[in-house]
């Protein structure tokens, strides 16, 4: 499809590569020979539904058990839309996160931070009506990768959004303003377009923030077009 037929392609390098030469694992990921297209079925297309009947919401990732998680409490709103700006309604959005000392609670993470009894590091939401949702979390902490010599990961929590069906289902990462891993992580990085990459940091947002508990962030989601959000990283 072209622009004509009201499709809009996403700005050359607003998108990851497949082959990030810095973002080492990529080497070993991506596709080494043409990409084979085939036909979707109904299967792909349109199913299964995800609805909160079905997969309840966890918006409160902060608390396990009535327990306080450890760390700096959060919590980030923001809007899921196409290129026009309508709002992608009732869509799921799945999130994971390291805990506050920058672990994550999975068996292959051996990184010597503590683990937080009372984080779980996982939550589910649902976009509304008019594509708003909201959650919230710990910041999360930095932590090491071997990437590369002394390789830090920024803060940031993934993202898995989901359409009508498996077929349709995008993932990114959201990141903290200011922070000064950002300069030096490749998987940030990988988007070679600054603009795009910048639509990766969310934004402080006073009216988020609530008094005495937590801080805010705004980050927005856009699915599609020139102005879309880059994903697969």
């Amino acid at each position: 499809m072209n622009e004509i037929n009201g499709f809009r392609p996403p700005v050359p390098g607003s998108q990851p590569s497949n082959d990030s030469p810095a973002y080492l694992t990529t080497r070993q990921r991506h596709p080494l020979r043409p990409l084979l297209a085939f036909p979707h079925t109904v299967t792909e297309t349109t199913g299964p539904q995800f609805s909160p009947a079905h997969f309840p919401p966890m918006t409160d990732l902060s608390v396990v058990d009535g327990k306080a998680a450890q760390g700096e409490r959060i919590i980030v709103r923001g809007r899921v839309t196409d290129e026009d700006d309508r709002p992608v309604a009732h869509t799921m959005i799945e999130v994971w996160q390291a805990n506050a000392a920058g672990r994550y609670r999975h068996p292959q993470d051996t990184h010597d931070a503590p683990l937080d009894p009372h984080f779980r590091g996982d939550g589910r939401v649902f976009t509304d009506a008019d594509g708003w949702y909201q959650y919230t979390s710990i910041k999360p902490g930095a932590y090491p990768w071997r990437n590369h010599n002394n390789a830090w990961r920024p803060n940031h929590i993934h993202y898995s959004l989901f359409g009508a069906g498996f077929a349709t289902r995008l993932i990114t990462q959201m990141y903290f303003p200011g922070d000064p891993l950002l300069a030096f992580d490749p998987i940030f990085h990988a988007v070679p377009d600054e603009a795009a990459r910048n639509r990766l940091v969310s934004r402080f947002d006073l009216d988020v923030t609530q008094p005495e508990r937590a801080l805010g962030y705004r980050f927005d989601i856009v699915l599609r077009g020139r102005t879309a959000t880059p994903m697969g990283i």
